[in-house]
């Protein structure tokens, strides 16, 4: 048995979308570590691609918007005996049509909307699915560093909350399991949901600059913190968000950063 422990543990995981995203990272590293693996995807079209990474594999196709369909799913998972032993939240979304706009201007639908897809999802699956996890499973979510960048836009808030969530959700299954929920707080990433966000190439950038070491944060360095929050390995961590970001959080006065700027014309 190895140290994380992850032998023939189901897991559930959401948000692969391609091989740049953390969620398909961090199923490629349990399926590496001897975990079995069942996925959620929004549409066929990316079921077909999830599929293609990874073969034979439970997909099960699920609007997170739609209460039925969650409530469904869980039933579903009931039905067909499936116990897991953790599940991976990885899923966000934010309406950036219109570009970043002063937070004070958010659209109240486009607020929602991402609420309910970014945050309550978190706490609607894990309410469907507790009857399946086993009673010490793990449950691990994807947040941000404390960048509280601007062009994040409403973005910011919401991953606010989703934090506040995990703690909350902790706290409730403590009442009757030892499931445990934490949340894995990553530095900007170079993937294809980060694309979307308007200027986000400047800021990541820049937070590279900011690391201790000057490089930029690998999403396989996220993906290694998640496996371990959901392994056996991390059973003494609960209600807590491990902040992934090479030192950045702790660096922003870096002295070359600093000389930069003050030598600027």
């Amino acid at each position: 048995m190895s140290f994380l422990k992850l032998e023939d543990k189901t897991f559930l995981i959401t948000g692969v979308a391609n091989k740049k995203s953390v969620a398909y990272f961090s199923a490629k590293t349990l399926e590496e570590n001897g975990a079995d693996l069942i996925f959620t995807v929004q549409n066929d079209d990316i079921k077909e691609k999830v599929s293609k990474l990874f073969p034979n594999k439970k997909i099960y196709i699920l609007d997170v918007e739609n209460t039925n369909e969650v409530e469904a799913f869980g039933k579903k998972l009931e039905e067909e005996k499936i116990k897991l032993n953790g599940f991976l939240h990885s899923i966000a979304f934010a309406n950036y049509s219109e570009g970043i706009k002063p937070f004070h201007e958010t659209n109240l639908q486009d607020y929602l909307q991402a609420s309910n897809i970014s945050c309550f999802s978190l706490v609607s699956l894990s309410n469907a699915i507790k009857n399946v996890l086993v009673s010490d499973a793990s449950v691990v979510t994807i947040s941000i560093s404390s960048t509280k960048a601007t062009n994040y836009g409403y973005m910011g808030p919401i991953k606010a909350s989703l934090d506040a969530a995990v703690l909350f959700l902790a706290k409730s299954f403590s009442k009757d399991t030892k499931i445990r929920f934490n949340a894995v707080c990553a530095g900007p990433l170079k993937t294809s949901a980060s694309a979307g966000i308007p200027g986000y190439i400047d800021n990541y950038l820049y937070a590279e600059q900011l690391t201790m070491r000057h490089q930029a944060l690998d999403t396989q360095e996220v993906a290694n913190s998640v496996v371990f929050l959901l392994s056996p390995a991390s059973s003494g961590v609960n209600a807590s968000g491990m902040v992934v970001d090479a030192g950045m959080s702790s660096n922003y006065f870096d002295e070359s950063v600093v000389q930069a700027f003050a030598k600027r014309d």
